[in-house]
């Protein structure tokens, strides 16, 4: 029957005889399908064998995310038939049970005697197979019914001999440790940052976010009974103390997915039923690139200026979560040498940077910011970055340090670059001194960037978002319509020429719309006017005009940019950047 496959291939011009030859070669080494070593090689996709497959068997093919999927079918089977089989039941009806499989020679019997029901196949892609598993029956479903089936709840034991944790390695075993290894290993092929799990009346609740975004993850109802399980395994893996739980815990774990290690930091809190658990997903190593932070042309210019400078501070400004410490370690990156030495004091560590010297703020122990810097001093730093400026002492060490010739960059929490400037001054940091080392503020936000794959023109948009964007342009860019050559996006902008675009939703952005997210800037260089106003202490709407007078582009006006540009929508950038009414 192979052969007839490969014919009827042939014969559509899908594949030649040569490849056909070789994937029966390579299926009689690896025991696989046909289709699978046509597909593993390249030769063919997935979709185009079934398709073929399902004229020669006379087997309706579909696709399963067109398919409405009856719940009460979904309860027929059990997880662990569905994972084992790489089968989804469709629907059910007089005793027959439709199930979409990749593979439909295989053997059903077992199925069919345990449900007791004749078993009618349609095929089906097997990665449409493994998601809508994931969706319909919930991460680790299969892995609960085992642990349900095998152990009572109170006698499960949990592995804690390995610190680094290969979790592909270990995904036979039915364990809590798998279940674990399960949840990671789904956050991480979901592009999430972060793993909220927690724990209400009755129910267990686990969440992923995504750009910024927190989505519900599907799971068993089950669940719940191992939530303390669950809990004590996470604890074991980052060397926490499992009996308290009382109090907040904070720590980390290495776990290992294929080629790639992730830096997990988790973070535990008491709770009204149990405990709290956040875990942040960190990649043990990253490439930071001024130029992949999506920073515009001109930006890049005024940034790089900055940070060239042979001393002064520089200040990151923005909410937490906004991508400041990513912005900071690219700027370390950039100018990291053998002839420099630079150490950073952070709270936590996020990610590891070669060749800099990384410190670990510990306040428990007494090691602070501002201790910190204290003993950094004495081993002869050039440069330094302080993971936040949190009170005068802190800034008041920093300002004098880099006033005696060493390039600081830090932090501080404000809503825009201006608004640095007088959160500095009502820490009681004087005039004189700010004006005297800060060099630059960066304000930053985060936008979620539409998705290449299903991106299309979006014609509901009302007309009054143009207008409102034609507005707001007009008010803040008069710098750059008397110097086009600086922003050529809004030299000569026309209301008929903005078009804007959305997300259909797809299978690469888990038909969210959106995939990954790029940075805005609004960056204020502290010149000889901007000093005149610290000096006089003037407000914050003050100062961010007389810079919008002088080119700042502010971080609205640089979410326009990108919607005009088609990277994002406009409603992500109201969502994020305000207006002062």
């Amino acid at each position: 029957m192979a052969m007839k496959v490969g014919e009827m291939l042939i014969n559509k011009h899908l594949i030649t005889p040569q490849q056909l030859k070789l994937a029966i070669k390579e299926q009689q080494k690896t025991g696989e399908l046909l289709g699978q070593a046509l597909c593993r090689m390249g030769y063919l996709e997935d979709e185009q064998f079934l398709q073929v497959l399902s004229q020669q068997l006379n087997i309706p093919f579909v696709k399963l995310r067109d398919v409405d999927i009856d719940a009460s079918a979904i309860k027929k089977l059990p997880a662990k038939f569905a994972w084992y089989y790489k089968i989804v039941p469709i629907s059910y009806a007089d005793r027959k049970l439709t199930v979409a499989t990749f593979d439909p020679l295989c053997s059903l019997n077992d199925v069919k005697k345990f449900l007791g029901c004749e078993i009618i196949p349609v095929l089906a892609t097997e990665n449409d197979l493994t998601k809508a598993i994931e969706k319909y029956y919930g991460v680790g479903a299969e892995t609960i019914e085992e642990i349900i089936a095998a152990t009572p709840q109170e006698n499960i034991e949990i592995d804690s001999s390995k610190k680094i944790t290969d979790i592909e390695k270990m995904a036979g075993d039915a364990s809590v440790v798998k279940l674990v290894n399960q949840i990671i290993l789904e956050a991480y092929q979901k592009r999430a940052t972060d793993i909220h799990i927690d724990l209400f009346r009755n129910k267990l609740s686990l969440r992923y976010r995504v750009d910024g975004i927190l989505y519900k993850a599907n799971t068993s109802a089950d669940m719940v009974r191992f939530f303390s399980a669950i809990i004590s395994r996470i604890k074991i893996m980052s060397n926490l103390d499992i009996v308290e739980r009382r109090l907040p815990q904070d720590g980390r774990a290495i776990v290992k997915i294929g080629e790639m290690e992730l830096d997990l930091r988790i973070s535990i809190i008491p709770t009204r039923y149990g405990e709290g658990l956040v875990i942040r997903i960190l990649p043990t190593k990253m490439l930071f690139s001024l130029k992949g932070l999506g920073l515009q042309p001109a930006e890049l210019t005024i940034l790089e200026k900055l940070i060239n400078k042979p001393n002064g501070i520089i200040f990151a400004t923005g909410p937490t979560g906004s991508g400041k410490t990513t912005t900071l370690y690219a700027c370390l990156n950039k100018i990291k040498s053998s002839k420099n030495k630079i150490i950073t004091l952070e709270d936590p560590i996020e990610y590891e940077l070669e060749g800099i010297t990384q410190i670990q703020i510990m306040p428990e122990i007494g090691l602070t910011f501002a201790q910190g810097l204290r003993s950094v001093l004495r081993h002869d730093p050039d440069i330094m970055m302080v993971g936040e400026v949190r009170d005068l002492e802190t800034a008041e060490l920093a300002i004098r340090i880099a006033l005696t010739g060493h390039l600081i960059f830090s932090t501080v929490h404000t809503n825009d670059a201006a608004g640095g400037i007088t959160r500095l001054l009502d820490m009681g940091i004087e005039p004189f001194l700010i004006t005297s080392s800060v060099r630059g503020f960066i304000a930053q936000r985060l936008l979620r960037v539409i998705c290449p794959d299903c991106k299309e023109e979006d014609t509901t948009v009302g007309v009054e978002i143009k207008k409102l964007m034609m507005k707001e342009i007009s008010e803040f860019s008069k710098f750059y319509r008397d110097n086009p050559e600086q922003n050529t996006e809004f030299a000569n902008l026309k209301e008929r020429d903005i078009h804007f675009y959305r997300g259909k939703g797809c299978e690469a952005c888990n038909f969210n719309g959106f995939k990954s997210r790029t940075a805005i800037y609004e960056i204020l260089v502290v010149n000889k006017v901007i000093k005149e106003l610290i000096l006089k202490k003037a407000s914050t709407d003050t100062i961010r005009e007389e810079a919008i007078k002088r080119g700042l582009k502010t971080l609205r006006l640089a979410g326009w940019e990108r919607v005009i540009e088609g990277i994002t929508t406009p409603d992500e950038v109201m969502k994020i950047t305000q207006i002062e009414e």
